[in-house]
């Protein structure tokens, strides 16, 4: 049994793991509400709120089945993420190590993300997990979220390589900051998801960054520029009337980069599944563009369930067992990394 911390930025998660049955429980607090009236993750106030309730997931986890009893291996996120808030979870995991007398292994939140979509393979047939694996790989994954957009091969050995990142800002982060200009709250992203299922995704003409050219590299900035200079040329009662469509317009300019970009890494590698994982990932819109083009081509999409798509201990667990390069290190050895790439 695999016990798994994770608090990197604002929701502080445990999670149970048992390789031989799948995920045995997860226990998460957001701090959504703390920090929506700042319109934006305030670092102190979030490792306050991760000190604070790390406490009582741990007595909840003691509750399920055998509890920590059967506990073998702890396992933390040490990167990337904010150096308060991954410091209070590197702290809670040796103290666990310690008190368990068991190894403690430190995890990248990254390729948390990119072995997540494998969760429910998993949980389906954990026997056969190592066949379904086999048939599978190689892999291309697509992680999408707020600090984060990239493409990357995962082969049968499970090691990963990055084909592609973004230039400047993150897609999650574009949606945010374009939630922001529209005057919506905090997070931004699912607020502009809900508004643009009422709008016209055509109605406004916006840029998709590196569009026209071969490489895979994405690029954001420019988008949130175009928003900025259309709202400036739009009355407060324009924005107001044309909100849905300008969001739809928006999203549809960011699903579609990622879309273009994925399938243009598609034809120069050869692989077997696509992958949709972050934060992002559970955005309708996007999940449905790449199912569609996924069936076009005739090959499987493994998007992470939506409980796994956001910070969660269910996919540093996973990792911790699954990912080759999450290995036992000594307790004063740890250490956090903020900036940790994939």
């Amino acid at each position: 049994m695999i016990l798994a911390l994770e608090s990197s930025c604002d929701e502080t998660a445990i999670a149970l793991f048992d390789p031989a049955r799948g995920l045995q429980g997860e226990w998460i607090r957001s701090q959504i509400a703390l920090h929506e009236g700042y319109g934006g993750v305030v670092p102190d106030l979030a490792t306050r709120e991760h000190l604070q309730a790390i406490q009582p997931l741990l007595r909840e986890a003691q509750a399920v089945d055998a509890g920590l009893a059967g506990v073998t291996r702890v396992a933390v996120t040490q990167g990337p993420g904010l150096a308060g808030c991954l410091a209070i979870g590197v702290a809670a995991a040796k103290a666990l190590a310690y008190a368990l007398n068991v190894p403690l292994v430190g995890v990248n939140h990254l390729r948390g993300h990119a072995f997540s979509p494998f969760i429910a393979l998993h949980a389906e047939n954990p026997a056969g997990f190592d066949r379904r694996w086999e048939e599978l790989t190689p892999h291309l994954g697509l992680i999408v979220s707020g600090g984060n957009t990239l493409l990357f091969r995962l082969g049968a050995d499970r090691n990963i390589a990055v084909i592609s990142s973004t230039r400047d800002d993150a897609a999650g982060e574009a949606l945010d900051k374009g939630a922001k200009l529209l005057g919506l709250g905090y997070p931004g992203g699912p607020l502009i998801e809900a508004l643009a299922t009422q709008g016209d995704p055509r109605a406004f003409e916006f840029p998709r960054g590196l569009g026209g050219r071969e490489e895979l590299e994405f690029s954001f900035s420019g988008l949130k520029t175009s928003l900025r200079y259309r709202l400036e040329k739009m009355t407060a009662e324009e924005v107001v009337a044309r909100r849905a469509d300008l969001c739809a317009s928006y999203q549809h300019a960011v699903i579609d980069a990622l879309v273009r970009k994925t399938w243009a890494a598609f034809d120069r590698e050869e692989v077997r599944s696509i992958g949709l994982s972050g934060g992002v990932a559970n955005n309708r819109s996007l999940r449905t563009a790449l199912g569609r083009a996924a069936g076009q081509r005739g090959v499987p999409l493994l998007a992470a369930a939506p409980q796994h798509t956001g910070d969660n201990a269910g996919m540093i667990a996973f990792a911790a067992w699954c990912d080759p390069a999450a290995q036992p290190t000594a307790l004063t050895a740890l250490r956090i990394a903020p900036g940790l790439t994939l």
